[in-house]
């Protein structure tokens, strides 16, 4: 019995009878659910409230530089709602927009694609690893994030700089006579998302496959599976729930990233998130940002939540 029954039956409340759904809650666990369904209404929902509500709004030369929805007219007490859906219709007129969205969906999918080659390895290395050596080859991994993330970038500038140290090993191996243009180029974008985001992959990838029947693997290999073969019929579905979260903790920042791009790539690196600083801050036209931040949400939203209800199905099943 519940703490607010027991007050019900004996307490001061005890001649008011609940309904007997709420007899039946449990409100200790109903706090704790809704801890983070309030952490998410204060820096998500309410977040997302204004952005909407600024893409629907028109740009203006004040403070702030866009237009109230609502227009409130004291004398006759009446009030206009007025919704610019201009926006949203400029961002299918204009290919520039669409080429932003394309083009870093695609560098997002190449880097989440190479993240995976790269880190399910390691993941695989540490998780079958000897159980006291675990501890340290998962500290190494999560070593970079106690240095700042722009220094591990302006790390990686110098790094792949025409003098830098990885144009002066090529040249010392013979791979190369002459320096090579690494830095300002989708090269050099793809190096920093994957060693930026590698860790996301790693540790999901990791808890899945520490909790791997390592004898399946040997019943396939009584049933005349070679390695290759039982790599990609039994690790590789039974860690998919891994991957999938991997992909996903990559894939979403890369999207939107701004940083790695501006630093690494050259003024021909067209990503969503360069547009969306240069909408806000360069030309100030905080309406169309808020909607090319909108759709954007809601392209990568939609998806997430589709694979997400065929996942849940599946496992239901």
């Amino acid at each position: 019995m519940s703490k607010l029954s027991e007050l019900t039956a004996t307490g001061p409340l005890a001649k008011i009878k609940l309904p007997a759904f709420l007899q039946k809650v449990n409100w200790g666990r109903q706090l704790v659910i809704s801890i983070p369904f309030f952490w998410l209404a204060i820096f998500f929902f309410i977040p997302f409230i204004v952005v909407l509500k600024i893409s629907f709004s028109e740009a203006a030369i004040a403070i702030p530089p866009f237009t109230d929805l609502w227009e409130w007219d004291a004398d006759e007490a009446f009030a206009t709602l007025k919704l610019n859906l201009g926006n949203f219709l400029f961002l299918l007129e204009d290919t520039f927009y669409l080429d932003a969205y394309l083009s870093s969906m695609k560098i997002a999918a190449i880097s989440t694609i190479l993240t995976l080659i790269v880190g399910f390895p390691m993941a695989y290395l540490i998780a079958r690893a000897e159980p006291n050596r675990r501890l340290f080859l998962l500290a190494l991994v999560i070593l970079p994030f106690w240095t700042s993330f722009l220094l591990r970038v302006y790390a990686w500038m110098a790094l792949l700089k025409m003098g830098g140290p990885v144009n002066s090993i090529l040249i010392a191996l013979g791979i190369t006579d002459e320096p090579i243009r690494m830095l300002q180029t989708d090269f050099a974008v793809y190096i920093g998302i994957v060693y930026t985001y590698l860790p996301f992959m790693i540790l999901p990838l990791y808890s899945v496959l520490e909790k791997l029947d390592g004898t399946l693997l040997e019943a396939a290999e009584d049933l005349g599976c070679r390695p290759f073969q039982s790599f990609f019929l039994v690790t590789v579905p039974l860690v998919m729930p891994g991957i999938i979260a991997g992909c996903l903790l990559v894939f979403i920042p890369a999207v939107g990233e701004y940083v790695i791009p501006s630093l690494l790539g050259g003024s021909d690196t067209l990503m969503i998130g360069r547009v969306l600083w240069d909408e806000f801050s360069v030309n100030r036209d905080w309406p169309m940002a808020s909607a090319v931040a909108i759709v954007m949400l809601m392209v990568l939203v939609l998806p997430i939540m589709f694979v997400r209800n065929r996942i849940g199905n599946k496992e239901e099943v």
